[in-house]
């Protein structure tokens, strides 16, 4: 009975052991460290093109920036001194800016020599009207002066906030922007330093050749008082006169 019990035992057992042993897990170290490989490198690559989209963002906020533009502009100010300083040339009295008319004229009140033939009223007419001419031509020195000096205060208050907008510009494009207006100012104030420079050479060019018709005029009436060519005739002329 005995025998019969353990043969019934170890049959069982020799049956019951495949099953067991499908039940086991086989543990393979060299796949298991290749898998962590793979991982890593898929998670590197992961990160990898997350910061690849991090820095392509970045790099359209920074064209943005750089393509924002200023809002600002100063030209209307600018152009509106420098056509205040030329509008007082251009309204300017006596003699003339523009080259022709100028050179017609200067022809005439400024002459080399006095003909014969100009009467000594003739000579005090001109006279007359040289000295309006160098008068004329200091009181538009002096208005070009005057409009400079306020242009200055405009200017400083015009430079103080391209200067801000400059330094605050968060692109290239309101950077260069600012700077290009800030050289505007400048190219401005160099035209009008140029504007009153002419107008101050122009009060002393007329003041000097006034000074020489004066002693031309001089020469002729001695000249006809020794009794050569036209006798002269005096002739009294208000020079203070409308």
């Amino acid at each position: 009975m005995k025998k019969t019990l353990l043969a019934v035992a170890t049959a069982l057992l020799v049956t019951a052991m495949p099953a067991a042993q499908a039940q086991w897990v086989v543990f393979d170290p060299s796949n298991y460290s290749q898998n962590i490989l793979t991982a890593a490198r898929t998670l590197e690559q992961i990160n990898n093109q997350i910061r690849q989209l991090q820095n392509e963002a970045q790099m359209l906020m920074n064209q943005t920036k750089n393509l924002t533009g200023l809002n600002f502009s100063a030209l209307a100010e600018l152009r509106s001194a420098l056509s205040a300083t030329n509008q007082l040339i251009q309204q300017a009295q006596g003699m003339a800016f523009n080259v022709s008319q100028m050179d017609g004229e200067f022809s005439r009140l400024y002459p080399n020599a006095y003909s014969a033939s100009t009467s000594g009223g003739q000579m005090a007419l001109d006279a007359r009207q040289r000295w309006r001419n160098s008068l004329e031509a200091l009181r538009t020195a002096t208005q070009v002066q005057s409009q400079a000096v306020q242009n200055f205060r405009s200017d400083e208050q015009t430079l103080t906030d391209l200067v801000n907008r400059s330094q605050s510009a968060v692109g290239a494009l309101q950077a260069t922007q600012a700077t290009n207006q800030l050289l505007a100012l400048q190219a401005r104030q160099a035209i009008q330093a140029q504007q009153l420079q002419i107008t101050q050479d122009r009060a002393t060019a007329l003041e000097q050749a006034r000074q020489v018709a004066v002693q031309e005029r001089a020469r002729e009436v001695r000249r006809r008082f020794q009794g050569e060519g036209t006798p002269y005739t005096p002739y009294t002329v208000n020079f203070y006169s409308n």
